[in-house]
């Protein structure tokens, strides 16, 4: 079945229909990994979104449930240049389409992707409009319009309290905002207690349970939205306790400590970014996934220095706060395994 990606300006690309046929608004975006789509598709900060993947063939190793980041699917649609026919690996349990359809996610493959990702970094990141039929463009057009992300993170975090390696030596409280499952397995492979916290969850709620660490965890979505859950990571932050913030954590600290967030025109999507570390004065290749980052101008010296850059467009990529045993970074942590390391020293 045919199909159409309509974008906000007016251009459309056309393609066939994969996953489930129903329309949807999203925002297009690209990633641009040569592999992990089903690590991509499953990361909770792609809520709201329509991934287009670089990387011209997708699903060729097929689906490993045991490699979801998450419980299911949270971007909207995806967008592929080719499907693989067949899966081939000893590991798949199913193919790419249906791994769609389970999680009833839409698709078009056969779309001129290398187009449609030069358009993206030309123009910037648009909403758009997935459908089958076109015939009535303006009614199209108003949806997009009207398209709004909006609280994101509501749709992403755990609705209750949640504790994995019970009994462990170090009790590490993470704020789940949307948190990959790398995240928690990476504490928990370093001997740790971790008690993950629903997005909404007060401040003394948190201190209660006395941890040695706190995690500011990834997640999707504009964090100047989130007023409260800024409030929150204030008073975590005065509270003294070690604190590691990791991508949307990141921001939030930034904007508890009144520094300002702004909008990259297309984002980090993918796991091929550059990043230095200014101290150690080494490059390490990350894996990334945000539109926004922290207005370097805005940072009060005497609150943070900056520890990270990306050398792609020079943008802050980390955090040391001052006088406190908090930094944060804006890349997922899994390329920099000493990171982790790090904050376990904070702890002892």
């Amino acid at each position: 079945m045919v199909g159409y990606l309509v974008l906000e300006n007016g251009e459309i690309f056309e393609g066939e229909r994969i996953g489930v046929n129903t329309d949807t608004a999203c925002e297009v975006v690209f990633n641009t990994s040569m592999v992990g789509y089903i690590e991509t598709l499953t990361d909770p900060s792609y809520y709201g979104q329509g991934i287009v993947m670089t990387y011209p063939l997708i699903g060729n190793y097929g689906v490993m449930p045991e490699d979801y980041e998450s419980d299911g699917i949270f971007a909207k649609a995806v967008f592929v240049h080719e499907v693989a026919d067949f899966e081939s690996n000893f590991r798949a349990k199913f193919n790419f389409d249906k791994f769609l359809r389970d999680y009833k996610i839409p698709g078009l493959t056969n779309v001129n992707t290398r187009k449609l990702v030069r358009l993206l970094r030309d123009s910037g990141t648009m909403k758009g409009y997935l459908t089958s039929n076109i015939s009535n463009i303006d009614e199209i057009m108003k949806k997009i319009k009207d398209y709004h992300v909006g609280k994101a993170i509501d749709k992403v975090t755990s609705n209750q309290v949640k504790v994995y390696g019970r009994g462990k030596d170090k009790k590490v409280a993470v704020i789940d905002y949307g948190v990959e499952h790398n995240l928690i397995n990476s504490l928990l492979k370093r001997d740790c207690e971790v008690t993950v916290f629903p997005a909404n969850t007060q401040a003394e709620k948190i201190l209660a349970m006395k941890p040695d660490g706190i995690m500011l965890s990834n997640g999707p979505g504009d964090p100047a939205d989130y007023e409260a859950q800024i409030k929150v990571v204030k008073k975590l932050y005065d509270s003294n306790i070690p604190i590691i913030g990791i991508a949307f954590g990141h921001q939030l600290m930034g904007l508890a400590n009144e520094f300002k967030i702004g909008k990259l025109k297309y984002g980090h999507r993918g796991p091929n970014h550059p990043v230095k570390d200014l101290k150690q004065d080494i490059v390490h290749i990350t894996n990334q996934n945000h539109g926004y980052y922290i207005l370097e101008d805005s940072v009060d010296k005497k609150v943070a220095e900056i520890s990270h850059v990306n050398l792609n467009d020079g943008t802050i990529e980390g955090l040391r706060y001052k006088n406190k045993k908090v930094f944060t970074i804006q890349f997922y942590p899994e390329d920099a395994d000493y990171i982790y390391d790090e904050f376990m020293e904070m702890m002892k």
